[in-house]
């Protein structure tokens, strides 16, 4: 393959997590054992040193009946409110009329944000049930994969676009960023939320590497992107969310915005901690090695002891951790979820069934983590668990998630 950023053929594996099913593909009793496989090996381009998949499972598959559900979590929508208002009262404060556009909209959480801030909104979402969901709650909402001709049928100016872990799913990239361009005000700011390839690598966080997440950008190479596409990024700033999102505020080349400060001493860290450079990546994945012995470890001893286990969460990630380290019924009795969508389900791979918590009739001795991003919310959310002594454990624990 070429490379999906620039287009040269200069390219090294350097995370090789094997075989594996796309982290999405719940299944339902029936379909046990009949998930397809694809590779799932990062690369590192030599030429503008973007991290991607060597392999992309087709859009169609992987997003048209995706189970992801901004409003679950409250963090989340928490989240994205300051977004929001930090957006609005720092660079369209004085307008009377605005609007937004969200690609990637899902159930219209982040612009429900934006509406109460008497935005204009729109939303674009490929899914069929967020986008069902947006709609029904008064957020317009096109049920649609976004591209420069999308773009072209919507056809006007909007002074805000936002994206939020958007652009490192994209197949169509280079006309995402080209319907962004035609689309965004000539003064207008474009807002890119990302996961941030230098916590991912910092935290341990190989589980958000998966088949849905085709590149990995540091603020580098999201210039790099970006410059190809006659934009430009003005400010960036880092967010726990997620376990280290990065925010990364956009607009035209020829705008009159000048570069912040953290910006430019962010740029400056990446150079000086070698996040860009392929022997890194190398590193990690020794690490992710050592990090297999010591969850597999962990979970053994408690099984040598006769405690149960229930995993924690069924995000997309935790299945490239699940079959990353080979745990399924060996280990663990279920998942336990909130997402209504998924109760019933069960993992890709793993085969693990899926719970409503609400719904369990007995509590386990020790919960093992999937949901890691979220483990204050998760603490706090279990506090009677944890004083009648449940063992909660964070496979991947980054600070201040």
């Amino acid at each position: 393959m070429d490379c999906r950023v620039c287009g040269k053929s200069n390219l090294e594996p350097v995370i090789d997590l094997g075989s594996q099913p796309w982290g999405n593909d719940f299944l339902t009793r029936e379909q046990i054992g009949q998930e397809a496989y694809y590779p799932l090996c990062a690369v590192f381009c030599h030429d503008c040193h973007t991290l991607q998949l060597n392999y992309t499972v087709p859009k169609e598959t992987m997003f048209a009946n995706h189970t992801y559900l901004s409003g679950i979590t409250s963090s989340l929508s928490e989240h994205f409110q300051m977004i929001a208002k930090s957006a609005d009262r720092e660079f369209f404060a004085d307008r009377r009329k605005k609007s937004a556009l969200d690609i990637g909209s899902n159930d219209g959480t982040f612009l429900q944000h934006l509406k109460n801030l008497h935005y204009d909104v729109l939303g674009v979402e490929s899914a069929t049930i967020p986008a069902r969901i947006a709609n029904e709650k008064g957020i317009p909402t096109c049920h649609k994969f976004f591209n420069l001709e999308t773009a072209s049928e919507i056809n006007r100016k909007f002074e805000l676009i936002n994206a939020s872990g958007v652009l490192f799913h994209l197949e169509e990239l280079h006309s995402v960023l080209d319907g962004i361009r035609f689309l965004l005000a000539d003064d207008g700011v474009f807002i890119i939320q990302f996961l941030y390839l230098k916590n991912i690598v910092e935290n341990g966080a190989f589980d958000q590497i998966y088949h849905e997440h085709l590149l990995y950008y540091t603020l580098t190479t999201l210039e790099h992107l970006l410059q190809l596409h006659g934009l430009s990024i003005f400010d960036a700033r880092l967010t726990p969310i997620h376990g280290g999102s990065m925010i990364a505020y956009v607009t035209h080349q020829n705008a009159a915005r000048t570069k912040s400060q953290r910006l430019l001493a962010t740029l400056e860290e990446e150079v000086r901690s070698r996040i860009n450079c392929a022997e890194t990546f190398k590193r990690f994945a020794r690490a992710i090695e050592l990090m297999k012995v010591r969850n597999l470890e962990w979970l053994e001893e408690r099984k040598r002891k006769g405690k149960s286990i229930f995993g924690l969460g069924a995000p997309v990630k935790g299945n490239t951790l699940l079959n990353t380290f080979g745990i399924g019924r060996n280990y663990l009795d279920c998942l336990t979820e909130r997402n209504p969508l998924r109760k019933g389900l069960f993992t890709p791979g793993s085969h693990l069934e899926i719970v409503m918590e609400e719904e369990l009739a007995v509590q386990p001795d020790c919960y093992y983590v999937l949901a890691w991003n979220f483990k204050k919310e998760i603490l706090a959310r279990n506090e009677t668990a944890l004083r009648n002594g449940i063992e909660f454990y964070f496979p991947v624990n980054p600070k201040d998630s």
